[in-house]
């Protein structure tokens, strides 16, 4: 099938290095990504502990491709207190000729005040009552209204404002997004169903940097699968 997604590569801005000494440089996967660049395929997934920088590397390929930092689309201009890396400023993103340069960024952690900033700037169809909603049911139908057609869709952490079946909602959502090859999809998470996106390629994020993974084979799977074989085992440890 002949793909047409946004962005094909992710590399430094030859113009604009980055000094490897200063954070989030001298994080392994930033490292990485500076000194070799990165091929995006249609859906690309970061996994990987807290801290371990698979939302910062998130984070800044949003912004370098025009995302609001705190979610919302290229024409947001949404912002309560500027957290996000430099990273972004020296990314340089490859893009397919031809594909969609329209895009959406959700962040878990910033949908509150997003929330207010929809309410206060309407879309011209005007905008669901998001804050009537608990915060999953808001998450997820933030998503099924914006996220439609040709685009880049980012995602950092969704599952935390998801249950299970809210999980498997949002996978349905980013599962069709993905047919056609024009669409693609970025996340990071620390959710084994969502890094179950069918097709996707997944980078375990680490110390080691960057490293492709097979879905069975990451930490993230295998250290809940025998959490759910035996919880006693674990919280026996604590």
């Amino acid at each position: 099938m002949h793909r047409n997604h946004p962005i094909r590569r992710v590399t430094e801005d030859p113009t604009n290095a980055l000094d490897r000494r200063r954070w989030p440089a001298s994080l392994p996967p930033v490292t990485q990504l500076l000194d070799q660049g990165l091929d995006l395929t249609p859906a690309t997934i970061l996994v990987g502990e807290n801290g371990s920088g698979k939302s910062t590397v998130v984070e800044a390929i949003a912004l370098a491709y025009g995302l609001s930092p705190e979610g919302g689309s290229t024409g947001a201009r949404h912002t309560t207190r500027s957290t996000e890396s430099e990273l972004g400023n020296h990314l340089q993103l490859i893009r397919n000729a031809g594909s969609s340069r329209r895009g959406y960024f959700l962040r878990a952690e910033t949908m509150h005040g997003f929330f207010t900033y929809l309410e206060k700037n309407p879309s011209t169809f005007g905008d669901l009552p998001f804050h009537d909603m608990s915060h999953g049911e808001s998450f997820l139908e933030l998503a099924v209204d914006r996220f439609r057609g040709p685009g880049l869709w980012v995602l950092d952490e969704p599952e935390s404002a998801l249950s299970f079946n809210g999980c498997l909602s949002l996978l349905s959502v980013l599962k069709e997004l993905l047919v056609g090859g024009k669409s693609q999809v970025i996340m990071s998470t620390h959710s084994p169903l969502l890094a179950a996106l069918p097709g996707a390629q997944i980078l375990e994020v680490g110390q080691w940097g960057l490293r492709p993974r097979q879905w069975a084979d990451l930490d993230l799977v295998t250290s809940w699968r025998s959490f759910l074989d035996a919880p006693e085992r674990f919280i026996r440890h604590l």
